[in-house]
């Protein structure tokens, strides 16, 4: 048991985790400002998407309440899989990743949406 007067060492062991460089928190930082980016330009565009496909404007709530009950559902899930997941590229390195290229995609398929739904 720790005293105030001898404080115990924080455990060096497999289950300590490894401290983050100067650069590893900018470039992680940084790619989190790309998918901020990817989410702004999707919302933007989503309600006039939305409205070439026929919802009317009181519909439009509706559908924009979707993406944060699906955030509330999804995200605890894939946190709690991240906490468990450790490979050669780090412990949620992977799931950024992976929102991010389908992210992108999503971009890239939004707009051009209309040609695949007629």
């Amino acid at each position: 048991m720790a005293t105030a007067l001898s404080p115990e060492k924080p455990r060096r062991g497999l289950d300590s985790k490894p401290n983050m460089t100067l650069g590893q928190i900018f470039t992680m930082s940084f790619g989190f400002m790309g998918i901020q980016f990817g989410f702004a330009l999707q919302t933007a565009n989503t309600s006039r998407i939305l409205r070439s496909f026929g919802a009317d404007v009181e519909q439009l709530p509706l559908f924009w309440i979707v993406a944060p009950l699906m955030g509330m559902i999804v995200q605890p899930l894939i946190g709690h899989y991240s906490d468990r997941t450790w490979n050669r590229i780090g412990r949620r390195k992977p799931y950024f990743l992976t929102g991010a290229l389908l992210s992108s995609l999503a971009l890239i398929l939004l707009p051009n949406s209309g040609r695949f739904a007629g």
